[in-house]
């Protein structure tokens, strides 16, 4: 049976280095729980606070783009949400962890 991709002996120019490549995102969840939390609530916030300020702004005639509006609350909104499911789950975790008897 013959290899024509060069998958078994690696002999084509398909086979390449299967280790993964760290991004920056990956690089920035190699920290402590602590700080990788630290960051995500900052970007929930400006989130917020972007999201806030697009409906100042629609609001005195600054912007008219209602869609880019909706699409800012939106993403705030579902931010502020997988935010509290992720602090939901840690505060389920820790009064697990109360229960366990020593």
């Amino acid at each position: 049976m013959s290899d024509p991709l060069g998958l078994v002996s690696g002999s084509s120019g398909l086979s390449r280095d299967l280790t993964p490549v760290r991004t920056d995102r990956a690089a920035n969840t190699a920290g402590t729980f602590r700080s990788v939390l630290e960051s995500e609530i900052a970007e929930v916030n400006q989130l917020q606070q972007d999201a806030k300020e697009a409906v100042e702004d629609l609001a005195a005639g600054r912007r008219d783009d209602m869609e880019g509006v909706i699409i800012a609350t939106q993403k705030a909104d579902t931010a502020f949400r997988m935010l509290l499911q992720v602090r939901n789950k840690v505060m389920s975790a820790l009064d697990e962890i109360k229960q366990v008897r020593v």
